[in-house]
């Protein structure tokens, strides 16, 4: 998740006597850089642990998911695990990213922000990931900047869903409007494979949803009642995939396919899809309801998961590619599982450190000035917002890697979750 938050500079004070005008009251300061749920107190830069928490840990289930993919054939139980992370790692991760683009808007600040935060380095890791592929196993794989190979496809997405951020915001009901788009592309075979459009349309409404969200909507999933209420609920959710996982196609999670592209009628593309909104969103509220909102040894890596989400890729596909899994049979054992898992998430965590992030931010924040414009009105209000520490109200700093401000930086985790294989 990407927060593109910004602060007003204050009016002046109001004249002896001066009457207020009667023009629409100024929006307060964007919720992105309150404090949020478990956040305490602060200013402006502090971070939010509870979303720090959110994202690591579900990078972590990423990595981990892509750990056991190989071996699904092998255990059901793995298979169950698998299905039930599908469900909602990659909805949790799209809602906390539409959460942090609430305030976004096409002042060429923030544009040049995602450009820099999203679109290059989906530019860079398409391209890596495509000559990765042709030097390792398949000299004619094409190197084509619009049909997403593998984890890339999330970025593309996120560039896409900001970019209509400011749409959303307009209408009165984006949420069902969201999810309409969302059926109609899951019965539409011809979408095709450019930017990956079918999961782009398909996982929009988690989005939306995410920028109709506020604070108190986290804080209501904290509650004691729904966290006490969500182990019952995940427990039957694990439960209904350890028997369903021979029986469903899992691709469902992937949602890169239409009904008719896997084989079943347009309608029941549609019931489908609907019970998997409900189910992720169920499931992404269990989650949310168990993530810490206290600072815990994890928390500063939640800064770092677009590094792990892309970087973790590489050797996913090398694993595959040069059969690592097959060498050591062990590993589909109970035990050789354990050691996967564990060693996935070690991984995870590794990638998020500030040793990978600063090797790697010249690819993730990259700094392009050298090809933009100056923004004559960012200019200004740097000009007058005074020293750090002064009282200024310049816009904060926010992040070239995430497109987001530094105090929520690093959240694109995400997220080859749901839909890369």
């Amino acid at each position: 998740m990407f927060h593109v938050g910004h602060e007003r500079s204050p009016l002046p004070p109001a004249r002896p006597g001066a009457t207020a005008p009667s023009v629409p009251s100024a929006p307060s300061a964007p919720e992105a850089v309150r404090p949020g749920p478990g956040s305490g107190t602060g200013g402006a830069k502090q971070r939010d642990a509870f979303f720090d928490n959110a994202k690591f840990l579900a990078i972590a289930l990423v990595v981990v998911g892509h750990a056991w993919r190989p071996v699904i054939d092998d255990s059901r139980a793995v298979l169950a695990a698998y299905n039930f992370v599908y469900a909602f790692h990659m909805p949790a991760f799209i809602i906390v990213s539409g959460y942090f683009s609430r305030s976004f808007d096409m002042r060429p600040g923030r544009v040049r922000r995602l450009v820099t935060g999203v679109l290059v380095p989906y530019l860079v890791f398409e391209t890596a990931y495509s000559l990765f592929r042709k030097a390792a196993d398949s000299p004619d794989h094409p190197i084509s900047l619009l049909d997403p190979w593998y984890l890339t496809w999330f970025l593309i997405a996120l560039f896409v869903w900001r970019l209509t951020t400011p749409l959303w915001k307009a209408l009165r009901r984006p949420l069902p409007i969201a999810l309409g788009i969302a059926l109609l592309a899951s019965v539409s075979p011809d979408i095709g494979n450019d930017l990956d459009l079918q999961r782009v349309l398909q996982l929009l409404p988690f989005f939306v949803l995410g920028l109709c969200l506020r604070p108190e909507h986290f804080e209501r999933v904290r509650q004691r009642g729904v966290r006490l209420l969500s182990v019952p609920v995940a427990a039957a959710a694990l439960v209904f995939a350890y028997w369903s996982g021979p029986r469903m196609n899992f691709e469902w999670f992937y949602h890169n396919s239409s009904g008719q592209e896997l084989g079943v009628p347009w309608w029941i593309g549609i019931a489908m899809n609907l019970a998997m909104f409900a189910c992720s969103l169920v499931l992404s509220a269990c989650f949310f309801a168990w993530v810490p909102r206290r600072h815990m040894w994890f928390t500063a890596l939640g800064a770092g998961t677009l590094y792990a989400y892309l970087l973790h890729g590489f050797l996913v596909q090398a694993s595959r590619i040069f059969e690592w899994y097959g060498a050591f049979p062990w590993i589909t054992t109970p035990a050789g599982i354990v050691v996967l898992t564990v060693g996935a998430a070690a991984l995870a965590a590794v990638l998020c450190s500030s040793p990978v992030r600063r090797t790697f931010r010249f690819a993730m924040e990259p700094r392009m000035d050298w090809i933009f414009k100056r923004d004559a009105a960012e200019a200004a209000r740097q000009r007058t917002a005074g020293p750090a520490g002064s009282g200024g109200t310049a816009e904060p700093a926010e992040t070239a890697g995430t497109a987001e401000p530094a105090e929520t930086a690093g959240t694109a985790e995400p997220a080859e979750t749901a839909g890369s294989r």
